[in-house]
């Protein structure tokens, strides 16, 4: 099986991004069965279309896992659905900002993940990791990255699964020395290989619980 598995530079000010380091890591170990093919994108909205575009037409990979960080959440965030929206609290990378536009004009609202997260979300359980089910993966790169990723999914690569992990903050990042949530590399790496792991031997998720009240 061959992973195509994606990470983000940093941005907002931040020198690391964890989920940069993540996939360097995970590709280092590879699961038995399995090819890793790390890939960190630039957190910048112009250039992603045709970076994944690229990416999945040279590696044709069987799944596509993409990891971003997001610094105000408790343990792993498996997410649920991405949505063909833009509205950028800050800018990006290369300076852009939108607001309120479409991630692929005339794409659909929105996709749905076709990776087992809730059987993921119990497998992290298990061994004692925070994780839970997002509904919402944002509105700035991350969710975009999750949706060109599955429209491509959809629409040229059907085969393919895909979906997007958020990933709280290093412990070493000044926002979690000011006392956001944060998870070491090391506990990264065991739970994204759990993940990898679900993927490889699961095609049908669980039917257990992973809604919200709000």
């Amino acid at each position: 099986m061959r992973i195509l598995i994606t990470g983000f530079e940093p941005f907002d000010g931040d020198t690391i991004n964890p989920s940069a380091l993540l996939v360097d890591s995970l590709a280092s170990t590879p699961p038995p069965g399995a090819t890793l093919i790390p890939l960190v994108l630039p957190c910048a909205f112009a250039p992603l279309h045709h970076t994944l575009q690229t990416a999945l037409e040279t590696h044709r990979p069987d799944i596509t896992i993409s990891f971003g960080l997001a610094g105000n959440r408790q343990g792993i965030s498996l997410e649920r659905v991405a949505l063909n929206i833009i509205d950028a609290r800050i800018p990006d990378n290369e300076g852009n900002a939108p607001i309120d536009e479409p991630v692929l004009p005339g794409a659909p609202a929105a996709y749905f993940t076709t990776l087992p997260i809730k059987t993921a979300m119990a497998a992290l359980h298990a061994e004692g990791i925070a994780a839970h089910i997002s509904q919402t993966a944002g509105t700035y790169v991350c969710n975009a990255t999750a949706f060109i990723t599955m429209h491509l999914a959809t629409t040229r690569y059907p085969a393919m699964r895909a979906g997007f992990i958020h990933l709280p903050y290093l412990p070493s990042m000044p926002a979690a020395q000011a006392g956001a949530p944060a998870l070491d590399l090391a506990t990264l790496h065991h739970a994204a290989s759990l993940i990898v792991k679900t993927c490889l031997e699961c095609n049908t998720d669980q039917r257990i619980t992973g809604g919200a009240v709000s």
